[in-house]
């Protein structure tokens, strides 16, 4: 699978960690930066990510910041797109699973790496059900996105 990475400044070490990780497990990872500690703005780092989810660069999406949340929320502002923050395996799954997540956004200050790991894995490993209910909620999130309210 190819995976689009990028983080902020405090992202970046986690960001890296994973980039190892992606690698290890066969995927093919897109490391968009940032490639130092030096401060960045995360809604440029995953900005970039979520374009590559978009034109079909990326299959999936993964955001690092120091929460999560507001590379999630930056994520989420692009049409096509659904991000969620992640500090668990069974949301890593579910949120795929049942809600069609491309983007999955970390929190490097309150996710250990191991636990990190675990997550990109799950996140990784699981598919859309495609189930009736899952299809028409995600029908409703689609119209939400177009209609802007």
């Amino acid at each position: 699978m190819r995976v689009a990475i990028a983080a902020d400044h405090a992202g970046f070490e986690l960001k890296n960690e994973l980039v190892g990780l992606l690698k290890a497990s066969g995927h093919e990872p897109m490391d968009l930066g940032t490639h130092s500690a030096e401060p960045v703005d995360y809604p440029d780092q995953s900005a970039a990510v979520a374009r590559c989810v978009l034109d079909g660069t990326a299959d999936r999406g993964i955001v690092v910041c120091g929460s999560g949340a507001g590379a999630g929320i930056a994520a989420n502002k692009f049409e096509g797109i659904l991000a969620a923050p992640v500090y668990d395996t069974y949301t890593a799954r579910q949120c795929v699973e049942h809600d069609d997540v491309n983007v999955l956004a970390l929190g490097a200050r309150v996710t250990g790496v191991e636990l990190a790991r675990e997550i990109v894995i799950a996140f990784l490993g699981a598919r859309f059900s495609g189930e009736e209910r899952h299809a028409r909620r995600l029908s409703k999130l689609r119209a939400l996105d177009r209609r802007g309210h």
